[in-house]
Parts: structure tokens; C-alpha cells; sequence
């Protein structure tokens, strides 16, 4: 008679959309500039970031998301693991460590999934957004929005015909007017045009 090997439970990776916006949608402008995002006195814990960043343990973004963290300042460090969707080859000067693909979204985050680790942060951009919501790659979404028009820009989620339907999870509202909306996907929704 053969001994049963219980496996312990391993909790499926969500993907995690957590981004600011201006309140016409917008992530940037069209320059990519975030001035009117980043110049505002932000209250403690960051909008819940500090927070959430420890629940993450890989960040995924698109190339000129990447581009821009870089003019930015930001550091691509481990333990994070950084990847990033282009098209193009790595710059020469990429910081080591960090990952550039170029493979079809769901088999590449389908296989991410089941790699131990926590949850998975989708930084961007919009178009990025977009093909991961119309291959059906995200679970959940933190809108955090800027009490400010902008009147043009990069929009949160590229447009093109699509129904995704969302559950709403909780708003917040801060003291300075910002509000934080978390929504989860609903399961087994479409996400491609009908």
C-alpha cells in the first residue's frame, strides 16, 4: 500500500494593475511627463504602496514604461524581478537582471503564475494594460486618481472595443482629494471584443 503525499496548497499569483491616474484617465501625458501626478504632497504610506510593494515580488512593464522609470531614477534591483514586454532588443546599457521578452502574454504569465512567489505588479503602460486585459492576464486593478483634468495624454488602457466587466472591491478617499478604487476582474468574464 502506497503512503498519500499531501502537497501544501499553493495559492495561484495575481496579477495586479496598481497606477495613477488624472481624473479624465490619463497615466502621462502625452510626453510622458507626470508633473501634475508627482508634485502632490502625498499622505502616509504612500496611498497604500509601501504596502502593497511588500505583497509584490515581481513587477512587470512595457518598454517605454521602462524608458521613462529609468529617466526617472528608478533602480532595477534584486530581489525584484523585473520584466519587460518589447518588441526591440534590450538597450545595451539595461540594468543586469533585468528581463526582456518579447513572448505571446498568456502562456508567458500563465507560466509566471505557477513559479512560487507572491503577487505580480503590472506598472504599464496603456497599451500594455490593454493586451494583458484582452488576453484575460489580469486579476485585479488599483486606480489610484488625481483630483486634476489634463486634458490629453497616455490613457490608462489603450482604447479599442472591449467589455470587462469589474467587481468592486473598495474606494478610499484621502484628505488632499485623491480617491483609490480597487476593482477585481470578474472571473470567467470576456475580455476580447464580442
Amino acid at each position: 500500500m502506497m503512503a498519500r503525499v499531501s502537497r501544501p496548497v499553493v495559492q495561484r499569483r495575481k496579477v495586479i494593475v496598481n497606477i495613477g491616474t488624472s481624473a479624465d484617465g490619463f497615466i502621462a501625458r502625452p510626453d510622458g511627463d507626470l508633473e501634475w501626478l508627482t508634485s502632490r504632497p502625498a499622505p502616509r504610506g504612500f496611498y497604500g504602496m509601501r504596502a502593497f510593494v511588500k505583497s509584490i515580488d515581481t513587477k512587470v512593464l512595457g518598454r517605454k514604461t521602462f524608458e521613462a522609470s529609468l529617466r526617472l531614477g528608478a533602480r532595477f534591483e534584486p530581489p525584484t524581478r523585473y520584466v519587460v514586454f518589447s518588441r526591440q532588443p534590450p538597450p545595451a546599457d539595461a540594468p543586469l537582471g533585468v528581463e526582456f521578452v518579447n513572448d505571446s502574454i498568456g502562456p508567458f504569465i500563465s507560466g509566471l503564475r505557477e513559479q512560487p512567489g507572491k503577487d505580480i505588479w503590472l506598472m504599464g503602460g496603456g497599451d500594455l494594460i490593454a493586451s494583458f486585459l484582452d488576453e484575460g492576464a489580469i486579476d485585479e486593478l488599483v486606480i489610484t486618481i488625481a483630483p486634476v483634468f489634463i486634458g490629453d495624454g497616455i490613457p490608462l488602457i489603450a482604447r479599442r472595443h472591449r467589455h470587462v466587466p469589474l467587481d468592486l472591491l473598495s474606494v478610499e478617499q484621502f484628505e488632499n482629494g485623491v480617491i483609490q478604487q480597487h476593482y477585481r476582474i470578474q472571473s470567467g468574464a470576456p475580455s476580447v471584443p464580442r
